[in-house]
């Protein structure tokens, strides 16, 4: 569960650059909110690889 807590705080700490470009239209926090939106794909591809790696060990 350490991951999932892991990528649920790393979205919450995106909440600010989110606001900051949808609501008051910031092309920076834009710019933030895509980096870290191609890190948490990263971080679920990981996940994902991990989950099927312990899986086909059972």
């Amino acid at each position: 569960m350490a991951r999932f807590d892991d990528l649920k705080e790393y979205v919450d700490s995106m909440e600010r650059d989110f606001s900051q470009f949808y609501d008051k239209g910031n092309k920076a926090a834009g710019t933030r909110v895509r980096k870290g939106m191609q890190e948490l794909k990263k971080m679920a591809q990981d996940i994902r690889v991990e989950i099927q790696d312990k899986k086909n060990d059972m």
